[in-house]
């Protein structure tokens, strides 16, 4: 029995890429984005997906507070903020570092505080005591009299990932013949959901910097949902767009967002969809995606982020002057 709720209108499209396609090597019929970022909730995103469980299940739990963590421009946790705003549900965010050092309070948390998100900030520390910091978060509010439930960084679980499992199916009604998908390798449910529906020969990961073994945590995640093994050596995981470190803009990325964006209106931001751009660029330039090969780009969204990343506004509007002044 399924604790699932439904957030969002469903299937998002599927479109074509021809103008990207031809500017980066491949076939006019090649390239098609799945447009995950025009999910309809709190600003678009994959993880209103995961979330349709894990917030499911929270309610079945009889939660009243949604806590979860993520970095000050977590999408995860701006989308999570959306969720409880919908379902009259209190929510705490647990962010690490200070208030004084959160971009100036933009891109997606003005989405936060718009949304009604109470902002717990951890202070420097390791992943697993910002977890923690999250657990103590769920005890005082247990004390408190309330009923909390914890998201996982990313909404990436087992039962997270089933968003994804689903969107892998989503997509294979729109174009069975799909030989390649390309997806961002965050905290690594999207990966291993798309992994559970279509297969790992099909999925290419890129990695963004979130998580220290991206192969081994999708590994984890896809054999728990699929209730086998899956060794991490068999997965198509690229490491090569990381660059300096997660959050750092890495000049393949900046590159890859200003051709999709030239070539057809299709805005990516710098941590997460521009990483997986360049990953697919970089892998059309090595061979491992071919022309006549059907391609998906899954645009997982985090357009908020973009506006968040003070380096990528910066190089953005510089080379808009550089335009004018020329």
């Amino acid at each position: 029995m399924s604790d699932k709720i439904t957030l969002s209108t469903w299937p998002t499209p599927l479109e074509p890429l021809p103008r990207l396609a031809a500017a980066i090597g491949l076939g006019e019929n090649d390239l098609w984005i799945k447009r995950d970022d025009l999910i309809g909730l709190g600003g678009g995103g994959n993880k209103v997906r995961k979330l349709e469980w894990t917030v499911g299940a929270a309610l079945a739990e009889g939660a009243d507070t949604l806590v979860t963590t993520g970095a000050a421009q977590s999408n995860h946790a701006r989308l999570t903020a959306a969720a409880a705003a919908r379902l009259g549900l209190d929510v705490v965010l647990v962010f690490p570092g200070t208030p004084d050092g959160a971009a100036g309070g933009s891109g997606n948390l003005v989405l936060d505080g718009l949304f009604g998100a109470r902002i717990h900030w951890a202070g420097d520390g390791t992943p697993s005591e910002l977890a923690g910091a999250a657990e103590e978060v769920c005890r005082e509010l247990a004390r408190e009299g309330a009923h909390p439930y914890l998201i996982p960084f990313g909404g990436s679980s087992p039962l997270g990932a089933r968003g994804y499992v689903e969107g892998g199916e989503e997509l294979r009604t729109q174009l069975p013949d799909v030989d390649h998908v390309v997806v961002a390798l965050g905290s690594g449910g999207t990966m291993a959901g798309l992994i559970g529906a279509l297969g790992a020969e099909r999925v290419l990961g890129v990695h963004c910097g979130a998580v220290a073994e991206p192969a081994a945590t999708v590994a984890d995640l896809a054999g728990a949902l699929m209730g086998r093994p899956v060794v991490p050596g068999t997965l198509r995981v690229r490491t090569d767009q990381v660059g300096a470190a997660y959050g750092v803009l890495h000049e393949p990325v900046l590159e890859a967002m200003r051709t999709a964006a030239a070539t057809e209106g299709i805005v990516l931001d710098p941590v997460y969809t521009g990483r997986a751009m360049a990953g697919l660029i970089a892998a059309v330039r090595d061979g491992d995606i071919r022309r006549g090969q059907r391609t998906v780009f899954l645009h997982t969204g985090g357009l908020p982020g973009l506006f968040g990343h003070a380096e990528a506004v910066h190089r953005s509007v510089a080379a808009l002057r550089s335009h004018r002044s020329g």
